[in-house]
């Protein structure tokens, strides 16, 4: 059946691609194409399941199979090899500290399996959804409407926005206290510019932690004291050692080790910002949970000291460029002036386009969709590191879109990357994220990968550890 399953997928991939079967269309029903094709049902099935984990398609119940995405054809000639040793050129870039262009360097290196963290399943871009309101956003506008927006975002999405925090992380907030920025990254940069001016100097921040993160900060000349992260999440009494006016964590996932701040640590926090801290929270993919429900965002239970960002990076794609920041009172009118004079504010169109999904229900069946076919990949990865990686240990694996995996000391990390990215395995050193000595390991992504790449990939990077040990 594998034939002939392998065989009818890739005549559909093919249809899909020179558009006999355009994105939107439906597929016949199993039971319809098996007759037509004098073929079992399953061999049917099991071609169609392989394009729903691809991203190709998407089952939508009684509405049957419908085609999301085009599969983007890659050719022969530009297909990265596999070469048997490590090349130089791949291990260049983690061979010294990462610099400000490194996650720029990464995703052009050329790679087949991409296990960076942080990216959803973008082929599962809901293209049809998205093309359905944009027609209807376009039909709706006036002239007028064409013109400069509102740079605090259109009312639109800042309602929108304010219903979707409300039903999804159990925010209250008033529309008009929505800041529409461009992604977590500007709303970093604009605290950062407004904090200066209120005499901020320093926002300490988790170790291990992001470094794009402290990256952004940095470049808005904020200092960034490393704080521990433990099985409960931050260390507040180390928080409060450092003296720092400020701190920006991730508590309802942890990045990178996927740990949810603790009960008793939440209460330890809460006293230090009643004592005059400031929390950035930064709730880079909380929607994305499998074995539990999420936490409450810290923003729902202490308002006037949290400095709250989200966006749908996560939810959809970081291309669209679009988040949200919410902020204490005493700060609001200085991030909207600062958003004012960075662009003027988001483009309109595209936010009356995620307005309209975000209300009509489509963001939320976008997310039921995700969350089955992320937690699939999740869990061949953590099966793919059992068989291939048995001395490695898994953490968070509860909810997100990555894993963090650690290994008994006696090499390096960065070089363990560098040597897989020669073999074509894109990972990132937990190195990187850390700026204090930490035992090594790799921050692996598992949402884009199909779970066959997940296990291929996992299966290259033990062959390179036994090269490197």
């Amino acid at each position: 059946m594998g034939g002939l399953s392998d065989w009818l997928a890739r005549r559909l991939r093919l249809a899909i691609s020179d558009g006999r079967l355009p994105v939107g269309s439906r597929l016949p029903a199993t039971r319809v194409l098996a007759g037509e094709l004098r073929v079992s049902r399953g061999v049917v099935t099991e071609a169609y399941q392989r394009l729903i984990e691809e991203g190709h398609v998407a089952g939508r119940g009684r509405g049957g199979t419908i085609v999301v995405a085009t599969p983007v054809a890659v050719p022969a000639a530009s297909r990265p090899s596999l070469p048997a040793n490590p090349s130089p050129a791949a291990g260049a870039l983690f061979a010294a500290a990462p610099g400000a262009d490194v996650f720029d360097a990464l995703r052009a290196a050329p790679a087949r399996i991409d296990l960076s963290p942080g990216l959803p399943d973008l082929a599962a871009f809901p293209r049809a959804a998205w093309l359905r309101a944009e027609r209807s956003v376009l039909g709706s506008l006036s002239a007028a409407d064409f013109g400069y927006g509102d740079p605090r975002g259109t009312p639109a999405l800042r309602l929108a926005v304010a219903n979707w925090l409300a039903r999804n992380r159990g925010i209250r907030v008033d529309p008009n206290e929505v800041l529409i920025v461009a992604g977590t990254a500007q709303a970093l940069g604009l605290l950062a510019q407004v904090f200066r001016h209120d005499g901020i100097r320093e926002v300490a921040v988790e170790d291990p932690g992001s470094l794009g993160v402290r990256q952004h900060l940095r470049n808005g000349r904020m200092d960034t004291p490393p704080i521990p992260v433990d099985s409960e999440g931050v260390r507040v009494d180390e928080l409060r050692t450092t003296g720092a006016p400020a701190v920006l964590l991730t508590p309802a996932h942890q990045f990178p080790t996927g740990v949810v701040l603790g009960g008793e640590r939440r209460r330890e926090l809460m006293r230090w910002a009643g004592e005059g801290g400031l929390i950035i929270e930064d709730d880079y993919d909380a929607e994305h949970r499998y074995d539990r429900p999420p936490v409450p965002a810290l923003r729902s239970m202490l308002a006037e000291r949290v400095c709250y960002a989200g966006s749908v990076s996560k939810l959809l794609a970081p291309a669209l460029r679009v988040g949200w920041l919410l902020s204490p009172p005493k700060y609001r009118d200085a991030l909207v002036t600062a958003k004012r004079y960075t662009d003027l504010g988001n483009a309109v169109l595209p936010q009356l386009v995620l307005a309209q999904l975000m209300e009509s229900g489509e963001m939320e069946r976008q997310l039921r969709f995700l969350r089955r076919r992320h937690r699939r990949r999740r869990d061949a990865m953590i099966d793919a590191v059992r068989t291939h990686l048995p001395g490695a240990v898994v953490h968070g694996a509860a909810a997100g879109l990555h894993l963090m995996i650690t290994f008994e000391a006696g090499f390096a990390d960065a070089d363990l990357a560098g040597a897989a990215l020669a073999r074509g395995v894109k990972v990132q050193p937990l190195s990187w994220h850390s700026q204090r000595p930490n035992r090594p390991g790799l921050v692996l992504g598992y949402a884009a990968s199909t779970p066959t790449d997940i296990g291929e990939g996992m299966a290259i990077l033990a062959e390179v550890l036994r090269r490197l040990s």
